[in-house]
């Protein structure tokens, strides 16, 4: 009887591979109908194969069906050209599980290049999202954008001239970026009211911000932590930022690195960053007012080890330009100082332990590290009382590495 059972699974799967469809979309004229068509037909175990050429698309597409594979011939190949775009608020979105993205393109999207949203188990590989006229406020926010999903595995993407973040993963668990590249984007990688995320062998480079680990309040999921970046490139993020009017990340100094803000249990480490004209680490609190009780805007238990940093300070961007032209030297890794915070009214204090160790510069001069004592989060600089020395702490456990189910 056992041997029949796994006989009949056997022949069962072997069926669903035999009635798994290809469905292929070509470009021209009916690129729109056929697409969409396409991904509102497919099954389960089905893959939309985009053919070579460029796809003049004048609305987003969705997919909103469990384990199928939008598949094309190549990041620089198969193209989906929104420049004419004038209906949906993205490129394409993806609502489903088990998704997998990859070998295409998508330009100039009216929102954001790729969305997920809900979803488990979602991929996207060897993709290119960019918006063509460069850095540009027009430009949509964010190019790949998985938000409230699990299981999130983005590796050699390339995105350029995203608004807001070029890499955005929020409200999200279980994450993993690797071996991309962000540039030209305000934030490259972004890490936002998300847990349990591995960002390395990333390049984030000619960007506002390099990478960012963010939590911000008012959101369903916040609270973010255990985040590690490491073993990622992180040089020269120089353009000058282009967020909307209103967005957080219009905050984001020019220059600056490795950013920091209002997370817990983030480790910084065995990463190059250097010729960041700001900072090449900024550790910092929320600044703007609290109305959110459960919101705790203070980074805790922050970990920079092992880093290679080069250049940096040399060129500052917004208030801490104010303070390099009073005098104050930025260093290699800034941290505010913030222990204390006031949400809906309340006071309250937090123990913020930072462990600063092993790191070094490229050119063998003593690495930098400030406190500007601005003990309240969100207190004027102004207030600031500069200090090298920050307290020595117990080593923070590592947060452990993100695994994710096979695919």
């Amino acid at each position: 009887m056992r041997s029949l059972a796994i006989a009949a699974v056997a022949v069962l799967a072997l069926t669903g591979v035999a009635d798994a469809k290809t469905w292929r979309v070509k470009p021209g004229p009916n690129a729109q109908t056929d697409l969409q068509s396409a991904l509102l037909s497919a099954k389960p175990g089905d893959a939309v194969q985009l053919a070579k050429g460029r796809f003049a698309l004048a609305g987003g597409v969705s997919l909103d069906v469990d384990r199928v594979v939008i598949r094309g011939e190549g990041a620089d190949k198969s193209i989906l050209d929104f420049t004419g775009q004038t209906q949906g608020a993205e490129g394409l979105l993806v609502t489903s599980d088990g998704v997998l993205l990859r070998d295409f393109a998508v330009e100039n999207a009216k929102g954001d290049g790729i969305k997920s949203k809900g979803a488990d188990q979602i991929t996207f590989r060897n993709l290119r999202v960019e918006w063509t006229r460069g850095p540009d406020t027009r430009n949509g926010a964010y190019g790949v954008y998985p938000v409230q999903s699990t299981n999130v595995l983005i590796e050699g993407v390339v995105v350029k001239g995203a608004s807001d973040a070029g890499i955005y993963v929020g409200q999200s668990r279980n994450i993993v970026v690797r071996d991309s590249v962000a540039m030209f984007n305000v934030a490259g990688i972004e890490i936002e009211n998300s847990f349990n995320a591995d960002v390395y062998g990333n390049t984030a480079t000619r960007n506002t911000g390099g990478i960012l680990v963010f939590d911000l309040p008012g959101l369903p999921q916040q609270g973010g932590r255990d985040i590690r970046v490491f073993k990622n490139v992180v040089s020269a993020n120089d353009t000058p930022n282009f967020a909307p009017k209103g967005n957080i990340v219009g905050t984001v100094p020019t220059g600056t690195g490795v950013l920091v803000m209002a997370n817990r249990n983030v480790h910084v480490f065995e990463n190059v960053i250097g010729d960041n004209g700001t900072a090449n680490v900024l550790i910092t609190a929320y600044r703007d007012e609290i109305k959110d009780a459960a919101y705790n805007p203070l980074p805790r238990d922050i970990v920079v080890r092992a880093n290679v940093f080069g250049p940096t300070g040399f060129k500052p961007a917004g208030d801490l330009a104010a303070l390099a032209a009073a005098g104050v030297t930025l260093p290699d890794i800034l941290w505010d100082g913030a222990t204390t915070y006031v949400a809906a009214g309340a006071p309250r204090a937090e123990p913020v332990r930072i462990d600063i160790r092993d790191n070094v510069r490229k050119d063998k001069s003593a690495v930098t590290v400030l406190s500007l004592g601005v003990d309240i989060a969100g207190g004027p600089l102004t207030e600031a009382q500069p200090s090298a020395t920050i307290p020595p702490v117990t080593p923070i456990p590592e947060p452990a590495p993100v695994k994710l189910p096979q695919r």
